[in-house]
């Protein structure tokens, strides 16, 4: 059998054997509800609450300020409806940006639906959403700023620091899908100034299924669900300890590995992405090499059709991605990729290889010789249909 190798970590990563190991009590021996009394119910309490002071710990937040929820999905929305039903301010329009995910931009839509004035900002060629756009786009109804921290196909680092200063002058509250961006490298709420930020555990090596989000000290948020007491009656529900816990686990491995990712893991994301240019002529880069996630590549092949491409090298037992997880099956082409300006073809012709810190150099010499070889083919199949 040929070997396997796992290209696609922006979409879901697996989980550490060391997360595993933490979550597994949890599902047995440990199984009480975080909310019961008894001796059960605080053993599973104390593991959530030190899975809240690691997430905090990773993302610089103070452990009052983190509700864990099923995921990014989750957190976007309770960001953008929660501030929406605040009233904190008089107001009905939001910005964000044509790159979002789909979880920021369906929700904007739903808003939309709900009442709301939603202005949708183009990305420069760069991939990154201009401060001075964000700025001409604020009104006096203005409440809501929701720009992601760096973009789940290009990795593209967004200048956030400059838009919540933006935001800041106005009185206009920032949240930050920062998903993507979280254990890959440093990520301080304070030194962003953002007042929400969504995160989730199985970007980083924890299970699908549990996620957080930040809410700075202040700010006034309507709970997304209700029925329960839980999270300081801002998320109800039992919560999903052996989840939360497998999310604190990972938090506690993605602070202590965040030096390797920016060193060897980016290392080996150059090394991929400069082999395939030199094995495989016509591949450019998708968005600005100078502010990028560690561990993603989104590379433009001419005269390639992506998700023939994604066939072929999962046949030769790679994994890579066209455009975002949650957008596969889909036939429209890569939003984010369109928000950016980029021509049909060269989208069409796009690919994302991400990295995790598992990935090995051995994997990424295999990987580059089947890239190089499907690119081929299928480029030739091509010739000759025309």
């Amino acid at each position: 059998m040929k070997p396997r190798i796992y290209l696609d970590n922006s979409a879901t990563t697996r989980v550490d054997d060391q997360v595993w190991d933490a979550m597994v009590p949890y599902f047995r021996e440990r199984f009480g509800n975080a909310s019961s009394i008894h001796s059960y119910g605080q053993e599973a309490r104390a593991a959530v609450e030190e899975a809240r002071q690691a997430v905090a710990e990773l993302v610089g937040a103070d452990t009052r300020d983190i509700v864990f929820t099923s995921g990014g999905t989750e957190a976007d929305n309770h960001a953008l409806w929660g501030v929406w039903r605040s009233g904190y301010r008089p107001g009905d329009h939001i910005i964000t940006s044509k790159i979002e995910h789909p979880a920021v931009l369906a929700t904007c839509k739903a808003l939309e639906a709900a009442g709301a004035g939603v202005t949708y900002l183009p990305a420069e060629s760069s991939g990154r959403v201009d401060p001075a756009r964000v700025a001409d786009a604020i009104t006096d109804r203005t409440i809501l700023i929701s720009i992601m921290h760096a973009n789940n196909e290009t990795g593209v680092i967004q200048p956030l620091e400059e838009i919540c200063a933006l935001a800041g002058e106005r009185g206009i509250l920032v949240h930050t899908d920062a998903v993507q961006s979280v254990g890959k490298i440093p990520v301080n709420v304070g030194q962003l100034g953002v007042d929400l930020l969504s995160l989730t555990g199985h970007k980083m090596h924890a299970p699908k299924g549990a996620g957080a989000l930040y809410v700075r000290a202040g700010v006034k948020l309507v709970p997304l669900m209700t029925g329960g007491s839980q999270e300081r009656r801002r998320r109800a529900g039992s919560e999903n300890v052996p989840g939360i816990v497998g999310l604190g686990a990972a938090a506690r491995l993605a602070l202590q590995r965040l030096p390797e990712m920016g060193g060897r893991v980016a290392l080996l994301r150059d090394r991929l992405e400069q082999g395939i240019k030199g094995r495989v002529p016509d591949v450019r880069t998708n968005g600005t090499a100078e502010h990028r996630l560690p561990n993603i590549a989104n590379l433009a092949f001419a005269g390639l059709e992506g998700e023939a491409a994604v066939i072929g090298l999962d046949l030769e037992g790679i994994a890579a991605s066209s455009g975002s997880a949650c957008s596969s099956g889909s036939l429209e082409p890569s939003h984010v990729l369109t928000g950016m300006g980029l021509r049909a073809e060269a989208v069409q012709g796009s690919l994302r290889f991400s990295l995790c810190y598992h990935n090995t150099d051995a994997e990424i010499d295999q990987a580059l010789e089947v890239i190089a070889a499907v690119a081929g083919r299928l480029r030739g199949l091509a010739r000759r249909a025309t």
